[in-house]
């Protein structure tokens, strides 16, 4: 399918203080969420900016054997020819790019896909370059008012601050190493190495964790871990079993048991700090134990919100989903799972969680990652089509608020957090977040909503360690749309180029 349309010359371009292109664009639809754009710009277009980069030139050119500004145009034109044509095909090529997307019927998720190298400005005739550019799937946006929700409510209890608080206390807490049996809650010193029958399969180096029911590794789970740790002294060597994801990426081994083999380095006893005023001054400069009791407390209720978010825009996104159809291309998916990961742990950072949760989550999700993604994927596309629809976005304030939160629970400065994020790209994720969560409070707050009180269990938050360890080591190869032409060059235009040179 493609369609061809005359971009509109009567716009103007206020920011360049010129007039806008007169385009030819034509856009061919080969996937649902891909779109191959042909760009034809006339040739007089093409002699305007030549004109109007000479113009500005010539007045200020240095040429052996004239003053500055009075060789003649023609030699002038002659000596920078090649510098003026790749700053015009540069000129040509951003402003057509602007424009086109600006006034293109689809909606662009990422930037144009396309070999500058290989783009050439021709000497006669009109300039033609082609690129893909990945857009959001078009449907129709689902009815949003009146959902009926159940809204899960937490309360935060004296007991799970004094739980949460000897969590806070562990990270800070004296390692002896000690000759007595493992118990839990312990910190051991271990190495493993995974087998699938008489193949290695993956070694881990030393890694410190915490003695609990569960070891969660990138891609597997050892279930049993804490019933085969408890009781284990320096040295001994534990053989069980741990499980690969049923979302591996290596399908022969989803699902699969395989052999592990631990050996206990050290065992570690915690001695855990006492709450005196130079603690607490070096823990963030609490004045009191019950400045800190209240932190705590603030970094619960914000986990509690976040669970009652997660659980309404769970139940809102199921609903939605059942009145929005659309595809998915696979590669899409496999391009965005990253880029999805890193979005749901600056939801979890900004929510109060520590990296020992943090890490859970991660492997959790890693181990389906890509039914995960694609279920965010078609949610992140229902919510945005919303935003856009009721003129929702992020504020800069909002912005700042999001940076304060993350810093303060990264125990860092706004700035820093703000250059990382910009460094890393991550304020486009974080624009996503706040404006999706912005769209849930807008549903909710048009739904008929009952409130129903739940309890966390806060030991339950102890029964599993995470560690990054893939079992399998996979490399990552993301999935690049494959050009449709090898030099960015629309059909024809090489022959057209060399009949308008003959």
């Amino acid at each position: 399918m493609s369609t061809s349309v005359d971009t509109d010359p009567t716009a103007t371009d206020e920011s360049l203080g010129k007039a806008p292109l007169q385009l030819e664009v034509t856009v061919e639809k080969p996937q649902a969420c891909l779109r191959e754009v042909v760009v034809t710009i006339p040739r007089g277009e093409v002699d305007r900016y030549l004109k109007e980069a000479y113009d500005e030139l010539v007045p200020d050119a240095q040429v052996p054997g004239f003053r500055a500004g009075r060789a003649p145009r023609k030699l002038v034109e002659k000596q920078f020819k090649d510098r003026i044509e790749e700053r015009v095909k540069g000129s040509l090529l951003m402003d057509s790019l602007s424009q086109v997307t600006e006034q293109a019927e689809f909606s662009a998720i990422g930037e144009p896909d396309f070999e500058y190298e290989s783009i050439e400005l021709p000497e006669e005739g009109p300039f033609k370059y082609q690129f893909s550019i990945e857009v959001r799937p078009e449907f129709e946006t689902p009815n949003w008012k009146g959902l009926s929700l159940t809204k899960p409510v937490e309360e935060i209890t004296e007991k799970d601050i004094d739980a949460a608080l000897e969590r806070v206390l562990a990270r800070y807490a004296t390692l002896e190493a000690s000759d007595a049996p493992a118990e839990s809650g312990d910190k051991l010193l271990i190495t493993a190495v995974f087998r699938d029958g008489d193949r290695t399969l993956s070694e881990m180096d030393e890694e410190r964790v915490t003695l609990s029911n569960r070891l969660s590794l990138s891609d597997a789970v050892c279930d049993s871990f804490g019933e085969m740790m408890t009781g284990a002294k320096e040295g001994d060597v534990i053989t069980g079993k741990a499980k690969l994801s049923d979302g591996h990426s290596d399908e022969a081994m989803q699902g699969k048991e395989i052999d592990v083999e631990f050996t206990v380095v050290e065992v570690l006893k915690l001695e855990l700090p006492q709450l005196t005023a130079d603690f607490l001054e070096e823990l963030g400069e609490f004045e009191s134990e019950t400045e800190l009791r209240d932190f705590v407390r603030n970094s619960l209720e914000r986990q509690a919100n976040f669970r009652t978010e997660q659980a309404m825009r769970s139940s809102i996104v199921e609903q939605l989903l059942q009145g929005a159809e659309f595809e998915l291309p696979p590669a899409l998916v496999n391009r965005q799972t990253r880029r999805e990961l890193d979005r749901k742990v600056l939801e979890f950072r900004r929510s109060g969680f520590d990296e020992d949760m943090i890490r859970r989550f991660v492997n959790a999700s890693r181990q389906n990652l890509q039914a995960g993604t694609e279920a965010s994927l078609r949610e992140h596309f229902i919510l945005e089509q919303i935003a856009e629809n009721e003129n929702i976005d992020a504020l800069p304030e909002e912005f700042e608020a999001e940076i304060q939160l993350i810093a303060e629970q990264s125990d860092s400065s706004p700035r820093k957090v703000r250059a990382r994020f910009e460094k890393s790209g991550q304020m486009d994720a974080l624009r996503n977040q706040i404006v999706e969560r912005k769209v849930i409070e807008a549903i909710s707050a048009a739904a008929n909503v009952t409130e129903e009180a739940v309890s966390q269990d806060s030991e339950s938050q102890d029964e599993e360690f995470a560690v990054y360890h893939e079992v399998i080591p996979v490399r990552d190869n993301d999935a690049i749309p494959e050009a449709k032409y090898d030099d960015n060059t629309p059909k024809g235009a090489e022959t057209e180029m060399e009949s308008s040179k003959d």
